[in-house]
């Protein structure tokens, strides 16, 4: 019975797809996300952290636009075109087969007269074109094809109304509240209105084409189904193209990262080169709870896995792009914050939205996130990690970045022996969290290590003493009688995040205390073999309610059973966890280990970035011992 109670189960007969079933699109400006039904459920606009314009996801008469069927809402398949984030849904009626494909466009750089966005970073050979197009074929007998286009502005608070642009049916525009950024619908199907609502049906044949386009900028939509087909296929060129450039293994898991490679290229947002925790709000940790965050942000701690993973796979114009935009946060000496608006904006205030009744009626939902003003003290050293990820990538550390290293080592030494929220961000007390402490070690470490690359011997030589300073404080205050690593200072209570010990080095792999750790988390602080990052009942985070497993901590732990020797165990847990992968091969925050049900914002950065490193980390472990087999057989023989 207990466990039964600990799935923590959905509204039963819900008008909500599960959250693993919506497909992520993106032009690198704006991300959608779209339902099996063929439902856009989630648009916001001009930027992700901008108000909504679809938002059913979060409330069904938040606003849709739907394209698909009259007469079924299953379909018969869906699948990304290979290699790309555009959508292909194939569609089984009674009486025919249709395909439809959808895209966020991206073409090639289109004008240099004007600065329509704000380029923080230099813009490439592509630029998003600012529509998301939709292709039909029928390809089997005859269908009723139908679209509804719905917009629900600022997150359901402001109205749109339609109007004929042209003559004709087929183009139109919707007008929203005075300062509204408008939307254009274009294409070939004939459209009517019924307030805020503009729809069309037809019936297609086999071999009929058809397209529409919702378009929010000045750029040429496509005005005929020729154009359109020509703008989808670029699109898919273009991220094929981007993938080519990634450095894949030939295994049997390489789908999975070239899936998690895309993901993080669509969830970045390219005129800065921020990488967004993930494309959604308030979808919950907790069903119909209140565990329900604003994850439209970038995490300064994101930047040190983002880097790794990224400059693994090859991908280093994205990698120093994120690590530009972490760079140009604390270039003016201001405090490093825990997160930022994909602006670089600093006041992220949290409000509430009462007027939405949330994904499966979870309350409340938010927009902006509290924690940027909380006390993290990891931020430090994962911020010094990753300019010593990226000195190390390009063989050397700018003149432009040494200024910063210094003003936040500066910091860590200062704040290092202080209590903090923590990496898991907790409403509850601060407490001196052992993750916290080995950060600002990481920080003190790294710092030395560039010092020590500069010739800055003064600096190195009092870094490194601070740096084991932290270390034996750790050891003497982070350890229970076990030999176990602890969450915070004086407990007993375990924590995912000190699965991080041997993968940022504070200790080696083979160390008793590092192998302990690892065990009893993989022992005692799983659901079925999935991590949890901590136990509610034990940690005072300001909440009520469960929460599922956390995916990242899974492959944390996956990562550390590399790292110590567990190669068996760790194939084990890396198979369950690529077999939790959505139709799409995308991940949600966190997963139900019971049921299998996804929980949390969706697609989730962290949790794609953890995949990387984990399945890299095993990939190499696995190599080796193969290597190391063929060698022993070489000598016996």
């Amino acid at each position: 019975m207990a466990g039964a109670e600990r799935t923590m189960r959905f509204a039963e007969g819900s008008p909500f797809p599960p959250i693993a079933e919506y497909a992520l699109l993106s032009d690198r400006q704006v991300q959608a996300l779209v339902a099996p039904s063929g439902n856009v459920e989630w648009l916001c606009l001009p930027r992700p952290d901008s108000p909504s314009v679809f938002g059913a996801m979060l409330d069904r008469s938040a606003g849709h636009f739907r394209l698909g069927p009259a007469e079924v809402t299953v379909p018969a398949g869906r699948r990304y075109v290979p290699g790309t984030l555009v959508l292909e849904t194939t569609w089984q009626t009674r009486t025919g087969w249709l395909v439809i494909r959808d895209a966020l466009l991206v073409g090639p750089w289109y004008d240099d007269t004007q600065r329509a966005v704000d380029y923080q970073r230099p813009p490439g050979d592509h630029e998003a074109e600012h529509v998301l197009l939709r292709t039909v074929r029928c390809v089997n007998g005859h269908v009723e094809l139908l679209m509804d286009c719905e917009p629900s502005p600022d997150y359901a608070r402001a109205g749109a109304s339609w109007e004929y642009e042209t003559d004709g049916y087929s183009h139109a525009l919707a007008r929203i509240a005075p300062g509204g950024l408008p939307l254009r619908l274009t294409g070939d199907l004939r459209m009517g209105f019924e307030g805020k609502r503009a729809h069309a049906n037809t019936r297609m044949r086999d071999g009929d084409e058809r397209f529409v386009a919702l378009s929010w900028s000045d750029h040429e939509p496509p005005r005929s189904y020729e154009d359109a087909a020509d703008r989808m296929w670029r699109t898919q060129e273009y991220w094929r193209e981007w993938l080519n450039h990634g450095e894949f293994p030939d295994h049997p898991w390489r789908i999975h990262l070239q899936r998690s490679a895309l993901t993080l290229k669509g969830l970045t947002y390219a005129p800065t080169g921020a990488l967004m925790a993930a494309a959604t709000t308030s979808l919950p940790e907790s069903p119909g709870g209140e565990r329900n965050w604003d994850y439209r942000y970038s995490w300064i701690r994101d930047s040190t896995f983002a880097l790794w993973g990224l400059y693994t796979l090859g991908f280093d114009s994205e990698a120093d792009g994120f690590f530009e935009f972490v760079a140009d946060r604390c270039q003016d000496g201001s405090d490093l914050q825990v997160m930022y608006g994909l602006g670089g904006e600093r006041d992220l205030t949290e409000s509430v939205l009462p007027n939405l009744a949330g994904y499966e009626n979870a309350q409340p939902v938010r927009i902006g996130n509290a924690a940027y003003e909380q006390d993290q003290h990891d931020v430090w050293g994962a911020l010094l990690d990753s300019v010593y990820l990226n000195a190390k990538s390009r063989d050397r550390l700018s003149e432009r970045v040494w200024p910063i290293v210094v003003a936040q080592i500066e910091k860590a030494i200062e704040h290092w022996h202080e209590p903090d929220r923590g990496i898991w961000e907790v409403r509850g007390e601060p407490r001196h969290f052992t993750s916290s402490k080995m950060f600002c070690w990481v920080a003190l470490d790294r710092g030395a290590r560039l010092a020590g690359g500069r010739g800055e011997d003064a600096l190195q030589e009092k870094w490194r003493a601070v740096a084991d300073e932290i270390h034996a404080d750790i050891c003497a205050n982070g350890v229970d009688e076990r030999g176990v690593f602890t969450q915070f200072y004086g407990t007993n209570a375990l924590d995912a995040s000190l699965l991080l010990m041997p993968l940022v080095r504070f200790l080696p792999q083979d160390d008793e205390r590092v192998r302990a750790t690892v065990l009893a988390i993989a022992d005692e602080l799983t659901m079925d073999g999935l991590v949890l990052r901590y136990r509610v009942e034990q940690t005072d985070d300001g909440l009520s309610g469960e929460e599922g497993t956390f995916t990242i901590c899974s492959f944390w732990l996956v990562s550390a059973l590399v790292e110590i020797g567990e190669l068996l165990r760790a194939r084990a847990l890396c198979e369950k966890l690529l077999s939790f992968a959505s139709p799409l091969q995308l991940y949600a925050e966190e997963i139900d280990p019971v049921t299998g049900r996804h929980l949390g914002n969706f697609p989730q950065a962290f949790t794609h970035l953890a995949l990387i490193n984990a399945v890299v980390h095993l990939i190499q472990a696995e190599m080796q011992m193969q290597r190391g087999f063929s060698m022993a057989h070489q000598i016996v023989t």
